[in-house]
């Protein structure tokens, strides 16, 4: 007999072979029933897999971030198995599943249509009636090369062949259709109850610039239709705050054909950004640290020194300075530990916090560019602290409430992911096990709940990652709180410890926007272009009835302007419905209305942009009332 042990802690017994769904099934038909994959021993595994050894075991369901990725990875298969059921002559590449869903690469002689995706989607439907049983199997590397070279399909082989001899490979089959993959897979294809393919694109296969162009067909899966209802809402509400779009309306910034990647700020751009910055600048100031500024471009060298060179260096732009070899700095990291070794530092010296807007350059293939989101340069708002051993715990703990106090202020909610060594890294086991243990220890301390990410750290460290989670519920990797114990052993950074020897400082690397640029663009999306009024580019604008108000609406204007509140006047001869629903297109948090009546009274009347009208007000009370809003940062 063998013993697994449940979520619960409860203990239970079955023969050596029994399949987990007989587990399963044990707890209780509905769980059976809802059930997409399990996790057994910490490995995601299919439900008619056999058990011979004691284990514990979960059960996953759609609920869970495995069950939903098992779900949506078995609807890329449904997915092949339609296009290769309508398109015989297809060649198939890879079809992962996604956060939102799944997607498949396809390589076919015409482009797939609208029509195309319709009647592959009612072809993906019949096949989930059919509710075909996924039959995972093994084969060894030569009989698998020879399976998938007999089936037409190179891509696969390609694949296969890059694999160790000695490896078995899997495949798993529905029906007349087999794959190659290794799973794990919902047990059978009617557990995908609501599945939309949402759009198509072109996909270089392996992503290489080299390589052919394929076709990517993009989809998603739920297990419940008013899932998939709710999902493609959100989907329409994301068009309608699309940051481009908005961008463009509001005046915001634009990208150009003489710079793919690199955005053009425009003035009320440039004033988002700066109250950002400005922001930023205070909040650092208050938390001790010091502002730097490091050069864009340094010698290929540093990036040899760093790691970056060998882990990063195909994301690099280089160019020749006298004969030698430069790089633009993709991160601002180096430049940091050079700040540091300028001079000797005492333990009474720690922690220093330097922080810096640092401008970096990336290069990304061409699809992947999108809006702000994705550019070839954009400003990191890093900060880099150097610390003994024994500061690691208060200063995470610290740079997680500030990053927590910067979220809150805009209205978004968090969760965070501890990352741990991935396959490629730099340093020994045992100094990313203390690094590890740190962070752990710090995020146990603050007391809010976390998720473990298996192998996502850095390659040179351990970190923490902020999730934020936006007005319509997508989430966005921000934030980052990243411990390294091997750079400043690269770079060998000292301090003068108490003892009057030198030690190795330990240092974090950390940012809390991620991105100026891409922070903007989620910003936009959030607040779908209507900013809270301290962040709106135009604050007020003063609307004359006619040009018998003008003087009175300068002056009103003059007024505020003297007091740092952004404002416009609209002199131009239009009527007055016009102007106002000019100035509600550009999202502006207060439109002042004055004719002879306001002029007589001293007052205004208020349009807000929510509310509508707010009736007359005495200028100086609307004065007051503005700069509250701006001065506490609310969000309205």
């Amino acid at each position: 007999m063998l013993k697994v042990t449940l979520k619960d802690g409860s203990v239970k017994e079955f023969e050596q072979g029994a399949a987990v769904e007989e587990v399963v099934a044990s707890i209780g038909s509905g769980l059976l029933k809802a059930a997409i994959a399990a996790r057994v021993n910490n490995r995601v595994i299919d439900l008619p897999t056999k058990l011979h050894e004691d284990c514990t075991l979960d059960v996953l369901t759609f609920d869970d971030a495995d069950g939903r990725w098992a779900l949506r990875h078995t609807g890329s298969h449904v997915l092949a198995q339609a296009v290769k059921r309508l398109f015989p002559n297809t060649k198939l590449a890879i079809g992962p599943a996604i956060e939102t869903g799944f997607y498949y690469d396809f390589d076919t002689d015409k482009p797939f249509t609208e029509e195309d995706l319709t009647a592959i989607e009612k072809e993906m439907e019949k096949i989930v009636k059919e509710e075909l049983l996924l039959e995972k199997f093994v084969l060894p590397r030569n009989e698998a090369i020879e399976y998938m070279e007999k089936l037409g399909e190179s891509y696969k082989v390609e694949l296969i062949s890059e694999l160790p001899e000695d490896e078995e490979i899997s495949f798993y089959k529905q029906g007349e259709f087999v794959d190659l993959c290794a799973g794990p897979h919902a047990p059978n294809t009617g557990k995908l109850k609501a599945i939309k393919l949402l759009s198509v694109a072109g996909a270089y296969w392996r992503g290489s610039e080299k390589n052919k162009m394929l076709q990517r067909i993009y989809g998603t899966a739920f297990v419940k239709k008013s899932q998939l209802d709710e999902y493609l809402n959100m989907l329409e509400e994301a068009k309608k705050r699309d940051h481009r779009k908005l961008g463009k309306e509001l005046d915001l910034f634009s990208l150009h054909e003489e710079g793919p990647g690199f955005p053009f700020f425009h003035p009320k751009g440039m004033i988002l950004r700066n109250t950002l910055e400005d922001f930023w600048r205070k909040e650092h100031r208050k938390n001790k640290y010091q502002e730097i500024k490091t050069p864009i471009i340094l010698d290929e060298e540093l990036w040899h020194r760093s790691g970056h060179w060998e882990k990063y260096k195909e994301n690099m732009y280089t160019t020749k300075i006298d004969e030698g070899d430069f790089a633009l700095k993709p991160m601002n990291c180096p430049g940091g530990m050079i700040m540091y070794a300028r001079e000797m530092h005492s333990y009474r010296d720690l922690p220093l916090r330097m922080g810096e807007l640092g401008l970096v350059h990336r290069h990304e293939l061409a699809g992947a560019l999108h809006g702000l989101m994705r550019v070839r340069c954009f400003t990191q708002d890093d900060a880099h602290i150097f610390m003994m051993p024994s500061q690691i715990k208060e200063e995470i703990i610290g740079v997680a409430k500030m990053i927590d106090s910067f979220y809150n202020l805009f209205g978004f909610e968090y969760h965070m992911e501890l990352s741990t060594r991935p396959e490629k890294y730099i340093g020994t086991v045992e100094s990313w096990d203390v690094a590890t243990e740190a962070l752990r220890d710090a995020l146990d301390t603050l007391g809010r709940p976390y998720k473990i990410n298996e192998g996502d750290g850095a390659f040179y460290g351990p970190k923490i990652d902020f999730h934020l989670k936006d007005s319509i519920g997508r989430t966005w990797q921000c934030g980052t709180i990243q411990l390294d114990m091997q750079m400043p052993e690269r770079f060998d950074l000292t301090y003068v410890g108490a003892d009057g020897e030198k030690h190795r400082p330990v240092m974090v690397h950390r940012v809390i926007f991620g991105s100026i640029e891409r922070f903007i663009a989620i910003l936009t999306e959030h607040f779908a272009g209507a900013f809270p009024t301290w962040l709106a580019p135009v604050q007020a604008i003063i609307l004359p009835i006619s040009e018998r108000q003008l003087d009175y609406a300068k002056k009103i204007a003059a007024d505020m302007e003297a007091l740092d509140i952004r404002v416009e006047v609209d002199i131009r001869n239009e009527k007055i419905g016009y102007k106002i629903r000019e100035a509600q297109l550009q999202k502006i948090p207060y439109m002042l209305v004055v004719g002879d009546k306001e002029v007589e009274n001293g007052e205004v009347a208020i349009r807000a942009r929510k509310e509508g009208d707010k009736g007359a007000m005495k200028v100086e009370a609307f004065k007051e009332m503005i700069l509250e809003e701006i001065n506490t940062k609310a969000i309205k």
